[in-house]
């Protein structure tokens, strides 16, 4: 492997929206022109027996929504492309999260009705705070939508960025037909192959004179088109690679993923402006994925995969160096040494067996157990990358069980996904876990757990409502912890990895706390 080409040419991104912008159809239609599938999934015809790719859980395929976070790897002009889908839901931001922190740029996808909605935004403010390069797609051009100039102003003025239109619609709605390459002001009309979207759009390449282009539009669209071209042209920000690079300047690129129409289009902007791999950074040591030692983080760790193996994968970001299949790599969190075996690319659920990789990729393991999400495994000098938070839940249930033969069976379950993310867990010291909380960030996560105990555990749970409404980390003076611990509107519990925590019953209360308790500290976000 040349390991210096291989990094060039890896470009690692993820899709950010929200609910029903399209996430997954996009996902399905990079998948279908990047050859990774021949026809493309019934993304929205549930009924059918195709369902999308990305969406591998039965819980997906039965609601028609992204639940967790899938890799999908697959090779396009040259480039390797690790495509992360993220949930759009906002119930499983956390996973969102954690995802953002292993891509080196993100594609927003809008509404062309809709524009700047509430989770698109909360999700670029996570690409900002990383300093992500974000590519914006405009979705949707075959139905009825706004303006795309007053689009990209909503853009820059809500989100704070520059924005440039490297593409622009011919038509929209009925009449959408082709693009406008705004570097070299060629236009390409698409022609429709006639299967709903399943198959490669092809296009045939003119210019904006074609009489074509008046025939489908007719007079008044056509001389809208000619002067909002003229207007984005003079009114928006020039291109420059290095403020999109920097996250400072977003570039516009418009279509339909239900019909393809434009997909090509933002798959060779990725290979042209995406970036290669770039450095993680670390609070010990440094790393960068030219240097020849190898180096990657846990950001991920799912369950039962494959069901009749009762398997748990942990996906790898790799950093640095080279990865080949049963290496012996030094975990940083126990410096205990472990060996990466078993490791798997993948297309959702669908895996192979990888014997190498290089900066940019994602591996799947086979861990037996000794992995946590944010961990740093490592050759070399000792490097340990920053570690990913939990966030606060702010939902509580009480688990209660129906058949007490299954407690042991209960115990791993919520062990195990609680390790993955799907729920957070909370001990209460005196009772153990006999006792056991859970925490969430939405309420259809507690439905998620439910639906994976009782399919993958056996084991049939009551989900009990709780007083609690807020939960903070505990920090501080031990006599702040001792403070809540007297009082009965708050309960002191442990987190899955010990670390102490306290529900109480209002956000005021916590505040309350915070006056009176001595020394007391309280956080929302876990302790690193």
């Amino acid at each position: 492997m040349d390991r210096l080409a291989e990094i060039a040419r890896r470009r690692t991104f993820a899709i950010i929206s929200h609910p029903d912008a399209g996430k997954t159809t996009m996902t399905e239609k990079l998948l279908l022109y990047g050859g990774a599938l021949h026809v493309a999934g019934a993304v929205k015809s549930r009924k059918s027996a195709r369902h999308a790719v990305s969406d591998w859980m039965a819980m997906e395929q039965e609601r028609g929504i992204s639940i967790t976070s899938s890799v999908l790897q697959f090779d396009y002009a040259g480039c390797r492309m690790n495509l992360l889908d993220t949930p759009g839901h906002a119930d499983f931001s956390e996973d969102t999260y954690r995802t953002l922190s292993a891509v080196d740029g993100a594609i927003m996808l809008i509404d062309a009705a809709k524009g700047v909605e509430a989770r698109t935004r909360r999700l670029f403010e996570v690409c900002r705070l990383r300093k992500l390069p974000v590519i914006t797609f405009v979705n949707k051009m075959d139905r009825p939508g706004r303006d795309p100039v007053d689009l990209m102003d909503e853009v820059g003025k809500l989100l704070d960025i520059g924005t440039v239109a490297l593409d622009w619609p011919i038509g929209s709605g009925d009449t959408f037909c082709g693009l406008v390459d705004r570097v070299d002001g060629a236009a390409h009309l698409f022609l429709p192959p006639g299967d709903r979207g399943a198959s490669v759009v092809p296009t045939r390449q003119t210019t904006l004179d074609d009489p074509e282009i008046l025939d489908r539009l007719g007079q008044a669209q056509y001389d809208d088109l000619r002067e909002s071209i003229e207007l984005v042209g003079e009114a928006g920000d020039p291109w420059d690679l290095g403020r999109f690079l920097t996250g400072e300047l977003t570039p516009f690129f418009f279509g339909s993923a239900m019909t393809n129409y434009g997909v090509g289009f933002l798959l060779d902007a990725l290979v042209r402006f995406a970036p290669p791999p770039a450095p993680r950074p670390a609070v010990e040591g440094a790393r960068a994925p030219q240097d020849e030692a190898f180096s990657g983080f846990i950001f991920k760790i799912q369950a039962n995969m494959n069901p009749r193996h009762r398997d748990r994968i942990a996906f790898l970001r790799v950093v640095s160096g080279q990865f080949e299949r049963g290496m012996d790599v030094k975990l940083a969190r126990t410096g205990k040494d472990v060996r990466l075996a078993k490791p798997h690319t993948f297309l959702a659920d669908e895996r192979a067996i990888v014997e190498e990789a290089a900066p940019g990729d994602i591996v799947g393991l086979f861990d037996p157990g000794e992995l946590r999400i944010g961990d740093t495994v490592f050759t070399g000098d000792p490097i340990r990358f920053q570690d990913i938070p939990r966030f606060a839940p702010e939902h509580f249930a009480r688990v209660r069980l129906k058949d007490p033969t299954r407690r042991k069976h209960l115990q791993r379950g919520l062990l195990q996904l609680s390790q993955e993310g799907t729920i957070q867990l909370f001990i209460r010291d005196d009772l153990g876990a006999a006792d056991p909380f859970v925490g969430a960030v939405g309420l259809l996560q507690f439905e998620v757990l439910k639906v994976r105990l009782e399919m993958e555990y056996s084991v049939n749970a009551v989900l009990e409502p709780t007083k609690f409404t807020a939960a903070r980390w505990i920090g501080g003076k031990p006599e702040g912890r001792e403070w809540l611990e007297r009082r009965s509107d708050f309960m002191v519990v442990s987190d899955r990895d010990g670390a102490p925590v306290v529900l109480a019953e209002t956000a005021w209360s916590l505040q309350y706390a915070l006056q009176e308790a001595p020394g007391l500290e309280l956080w929302d976000v876990s302790p690193v």
